[in-house]
């Protein structure tokens, strides 16, 4: 028996690393891989596993984007029809203008060379390829199906960004609009309003209540426009400091999710997203849980993270998938209904693409409708504001010349 080091990248995308005794470094690679490790070195002790992939990734920072992977998705599986995997690889990187993408290519394409599977050398790069896409080309190998999963996954990753810049799209002009109306606001109450009080100093009248309450609010963002940044960085600190803990973070989250457009919002884009992943899998011949598990690293919702975490358990213990969907609560009725109805009729894959095909044209009709109501909404009410304004500093005007008109 000889005791060899090994480095590992877990289901979750973190680095492992240790030490077994095995009688050849096959033997330690398969023990690993049975406990669902992608193996990325196995070297007799003494030797060592090499540097460790963190402190690689933090002396280069490489990382691809994510249209840079879509793109190296989409050319890896084209070429690999038509040539060895090294070759596609090195093509790739003579193609690739963008330095980052170079080293991050480059790097796969030197593991490869010196004798690792693909999915093995992508665990080289962890943080260019997530969990789920080592797993899927894994099967791809395994299979001898590799360029079908790596078109799938080019899929895959198109449609998820057509959500996301939908999304972005959605959000980023009611935002815009956002700015710039506040910023109006306030510089009609820092620069404006002040120079208009100074011509009321003299008059010896009480001003009206809306003039004073307008002249109160600009004397304090003048003042103490400081004291309310600190207090935004301030509650900004303790809320993240809130948030660190884990049952608050659930209880927040939570709540999120029981907002009227917020919370739909998020469980439509987690379901979709979840439902096209899992059609993959299938599709891919791959284990739902392993799945599942992958897209729940993945999650910044913790109650969507802990209801994920429930599914996979139930699954495990020989529910159906539609049947631990409904027991989470969480999730549209459409989701649960496709996946039971796939289940029933053995074409899981099918029934969950159709099942993301509805939500995300959900998604799209409820962003463009809220995006509708979002603008009208900002204008309106940037032009209440700015209404308040001017006729605070015009009350005083016409007070005037009515007294004048009296005398």
């Amino acid at each position: 028996m000889v005791e060899y080091a090994w480095r590992a990248i877990d289901a979750g995308g973190r680095e492992r690393r240790g030490r077994m005794q095995a009688e050849t470094p096959d033997l330690a690679k398969a023990r690993l891989e049975a406990r669902r490790y992608y193996v990325v070195a196995v070297d007799k002790a003494g030797e060592g596993p090499g540097p460790s992939l963190t402190s690689n990734i933090l002396k280069r920072h490489p990382k691809l984007g994510i249209r840079e992977l879509t793109l190296f998705t989409r050319q890896l599986a084209t070429l690999v029809r038509v040539m060895p995997i090294e070759e596609a690889l090195r093509s790739i990187a003579q193609q690739t203008a963008k330095p980052r993408a170079v080293v991050v290519i480059e790097a796969v394409h030197g593991s490869v060379l010196s004798g690792h599977r693909l999915a093995d050398a992508l665990a080289v790069e962890a943080a260019s390829f997530p969990p789920l896409y080592r797993a899927m080309v894994a099967a791809g190998e395994a299979s001898g199906a590799l360029p079908d999963i790596l078109e799938r996954l080019a899929d895959l990753q198109e449609r998820q960004a057509v959500v996301r810049n939908k999304l972005v799209t959605a959000l980023a002009y009611p935002a815009a609009l956002a700015l710039v109306a506040a910023g109006v606001v306030l510089a009609l109450m820092l620069f404006v309003v002040p120079k208009i009080v100074e011509q009321f100093d003299t008059v010896g009248q009480q001003l009206p209540l809306l003039t004073r309450i307008v002249i109160a609010t600009s004397h304090f963002i003048g003042n103490w426009w400081w004291a309310m940044v600190l207090g935004v960085a301030a509650g900004t600190v303790l809320g993240v400091r809130l948030l660190a803990d884990a049952e608050r973070r659930h209880g927040f989250d939570a709540w999120l999710l029981r907002l009227p457009l917020l919370g739909r919002l998020i469980r439509d884009l987690h379901a979709a997203r979840m439902a096209r992943t899992l059609a993959k899998m299938v599709e891919s011949r791959l284990p739902l849980v392993e799945g599942i598990q992958m897209t729940t690293a993945t999650l910044r919702n913790q109650a969507l993270r802990r209801a994920s975490q429930t599914i996979v358990e139930d699954i495990k213990g020989g529910s159906s998938l539609s049947a631990a969907l409904r027991r989470a609560g969480l999730f549209p009725a459409i989701f649960v209904h496709m996946a039971a109805s796939g289940e029933a009729a053995g074409r899981l894959d099918e029934m969950l693409e159709h099942a993301a095909d509805y939500l995300e044209r959900e998604f799209d009709l409820f962003t463009s409708t809220l995006l509708s109501l979002l603008e009208p909404a900002v204008i309106v009410v940037m032009g209440a504001i700015v209404a308040l304004i001017i006729l605070a500093i015009l009350l005083p005007v016409l007070q005037l010349d009515t007294l004048a008109g009296l005398t």
